[in-house]
């Protein structure tokens, strides 16, 4: 619990107005996307550096824990307050503070949602691609501390491409800037790649320097349909070797085309192992010839019907089942547990049987699908939280599917980072040594543990 003194403190730095305590209201910041959820004492939600600043240097003087949060959107719970303390909203700094068009930078605060990043940009003729399945809810904030992917990651990479630099505040309340509007720096060691991904355990992120890019000038769509899901990954290998770099190659297996298509009847092969969704973008006047070559590949490895959109409405509707995925899966059972591995593309069939091998050991609800381009897979486990029985289960086929991703040369997470949910299995890929560097690196930049406890080293955590 804070004190009177620290939460009148508080109320000096942010205003009364800008100070959540009611139950109510700190329900509402007690989970995320994920099943958990715990309340924090305090929802302080500042609207600049200089408050963070002072905030952190109250959360040293009196040791209580500082939570980051922007939107909630994660999947691995990295913005629970598990040991309570006080969580910082900064969805107030969501200002878009300049688009240099000369430089391709724009410069952006924490609690600008992405989408709308991305919308400014594009009217200008630009582009900034990373695009996780929640950038129109999610801030960039959340999406630079995770180090978000999404299905363009495969062509254009993931978020900390496009970071340049930052401003943090660090644990302490320090300000540092790391990085800037230049493309190119090696001045000492590279903190702008140490903050990017570090989920809010080592800083608070205040202000964002982003690339873009020119923005593409068209793309085309296509749906494969497979009979076997080896021939699928087969395609995607000799896609990527073949020297065509789709924008996204997505993959839905028959668990997931078959709730998709229960969900929402779009005549979706129900006999299919595998869908691919293939795009590629870039001058008009190459895509058909790309679309077509693609094609042939698929073929070659055993396709058994390419559709490729002729129109923008044709275009839409490929896409309507992947999106369609999240809101049909949960009709079957009310929880789902979104994990997040990636292997080796040509590891892919043998993944998906590994996995489909645990689910019936473990005689759990399973569905597979993800961004088969890059290997990062999202096994999605559906089951009711409610039931300890089926928990506990499900509890063991996680630590083993987390295992096997390992096994085949994969990693626990792709881009939904690490948080609470994975930590207690994160000495499954980094090892007691590498486990100890990083334990190290935290040790250093916050002695006293104020930032995000609980998140990526302790796997204890009871909610």
């Amino acid at each position: 619990m804070l004190s009177t003194t620290v939460i009148k403190e508080i109320i000096k730095v942010v205003g009364k107005e800008n100070v959540l305590t009611t139950k109510e209201e700190l329900l509402c910041y007690a989970y995320d996307s994920t099943p958990r959820a715990f309340l924090p004492d305090l929802v302080a939600r500042p609207c600049c550096t200089a408050q963070i600043q002072k905030i952190a240097k109250l959360a040293n003087e009196h040791l209580f824990p500082l939570v980051p949060r922007g939107a909630g959107t994660g999947l691995s719970g990295g913005s629970l307050p598990v040991d309570g303390g006080v969580v910082v909203d900064l969805t107030r700094m969501n200002k878009i503070l300049e688009i240099d068009e000369e430089n391709l930078v724009a410069v952006v605060e924490p609690g600008v949602i992405t989408f709308q990043i991305q919308e400014e940009v594009e009217k200008r003729g630009l582009f900034y691609p990373p695009d996780p399945a929640s950038l129109k809810t999610s801030t960039i904030g959340g999406n630079v501390a995770e180090c978000a992917g999404g299905p363009r990651a495969l062509k254009y990479g993931v978020t900390r491409d496009y970071v340049l630099g930052l401003e943090v505040v660090t644990p302490d309340g320090e300000v540092i800037t790391t990085g800037g509007k230049t493309v190119k720096s090696v001045t000492g060691y590279d903190l702008l790649r140490l903050y990017t991904g570090s989920e809010g355990t080592l800083g608070i992120i205040t202000k964002i320097y982003l690339r873009l890019i020119p923005k593409p000038e068209a793309k085309k769509t296509m749906m494969v349909v497979y009979d076997k899901l080896d021939d699928a990954a087969q395609s995607v290998s000799r896609i990527i070797r073949g020297g065509i770099i789709p924008v996204t190659l997505e993959m839905m297996d028959d668990r997931t085309i078959r709730c998709v298509e229960n969900y929402k009847q779009m005549g979706l092969p129900l006999d299919a192992e595998a869908i691919l969704i293939i795009e590629v973008d870039g001058p008009q006047i190459l895509l058909d010839s790309q679309a077509q070559e693609i094609a042939k590949l698929c073929q070659d490895c055993g396709a058994r019907e390419i559709k490729i959109a002729e129109t923008e409405e044709e275009r839409e509707s490929i896409w309507a089942a992947r999106r369609s995925v999240s809101a049909a899966v949960v009709q079957i059972k009310p929880t789902k547990i979104s994990e997040d591995i990636s292997v080796p593309r040509m590891a892919i069939p043998r993944m998906v049987r590994r996995l489909k091998e645990i689910a019936s050991r473990y005689n759990l609800e399973l569905v597979i699908f993800g961004h088969a381009g890059d290997g990062n897979l999202h096994p999605n486990i559906l089951c009711d939280q409610t039931d300890a029985e089926e928990m506990q289960r499900v509890e063991k086929a996680i630590g083993e599917l987390f295992k096997a991703a390992v096994e085949l040369g994969g990693t626990l997470s792709g881009e939904h980072g690490i948080g609470m949910m994975k930590a207690p299995y994160l000495k499954v890929e980094t090892g007691e040594a590498g486990f100890e560097v990083m334990r190290r690196i935290k040790e250093a930049l916050d002695p006293n543990n104020i930032l995000n406890p609980g998140k990526i080293f302790r796997g204890d955590t009871n909610g």
